[in-house]
């Protein structure tokens, strides 16, 4: 893998590091020298990850979260800080993502989307602020969705939507020893979006819009993640970046 930045001696949590951009955000960051603190719904699976990247578990530490558990977010911040002293970076990667029209959706429904794409990026970032190392930097995974809307999918893109101005605000309370910034992904090659063009004649139809005309890679949602938190982004706080090959701009 090709990295520019150099992030020897410093840490990295990432919740939802199972997904495809969450793995690759680790496998970008561990190759640029950083620990890693990979968490998942599914501890099985984070520690697969884990022991795929590093095999010898020197670097990469797997934990089980639920990011809509406020208490597993604080013992993932505590055991970050126990294993390598201090988080330098936070990425929010845990998300859901579910069909259901507003006017048939149920409240347990909105609630779970609500709890995890919106209260679990709170949980996660309020949990870890007062261990992250001044220059740290927190990138949120937003969504396409969350500046446009999405049909079938109002309480997900009401929780994405939240999470950038949830960002901005936070960008305000912790310049300038923290920046925080947010990423807005479109169509991005991994199991949900296949499913996606699979179960709906629409998938096609938004890559047709795309101006890019294919989906993203997970690798290439990494990639600007990196760069957010490198020093090539030192001047840069309170923003989103949208990746999804123009999509936002689609009439």
């Amino acid at each position: 893998m090709t990295t520019t930045h150099d992030f020897s001696g410093r840490t990295l949590l990432i919740t939802g590091a199972v997904g495809s951009i969450g793995r690759a955000v680790a496998e970008r960051f561990f190759a640029s020298g950083a620990n890693c603190v990979v968490t998942d719904l599914d501890e099985s699976a984070a520690t697969a990850l884990a022991r795929d990247i590093d095999p010898g578990l020197t670097r990469v530490l797997p934990l089980a979260q639920d990011a809509a558990k406020p208490d597993d977010a604080a013992r993932a911040a505590k055991a970050a800080v126990e294993r390598f002293g201090a988080i330098d970076f936070v990425v929010t990667s845990a998300g859901l993502y579910r069909d259901a029209l507003v006017a048939e959706m149920s409240d347990a429904e909105w609630r779970r989307s609500i709890d995890i794409n919106l209260d679990g990026v709170f949980y996660t970032c309020r949990a870890a602020i007062p261990h992250m190392r001044e220059g740290g930097s927190i990138v949120n995974i937003a969504s396409m969705a969350g500046h446009r809307g999405s049909f079938a999918h109002a309480h997900y893109a009401a929780a994405k939507g939240a999470v950038l101005t949830f960002s901005r605000s936070l960008a305000l309370e912790l310049a300038p020893k923290i920046r925080v910034n947010a990423v807005s992904p479109g169509l991005i090659d991994g199991p949900m979006v296949q499913n996606l063009l699979q179960m709906n004649a629409g998938g096609a139809r938004l890559i047709e819009q795309t101006p890019l005309k294919r989906l993203g890679r997970p690798d290439e949602i990494a990639s600007v993640i990196a760069f957010l938190c490198s020093s090539d982004a030192g001047f840069m706080t309170g923003t989103s970046l949208h990746v999804n090959g123009g999509l936002h701009i689609a009439s």
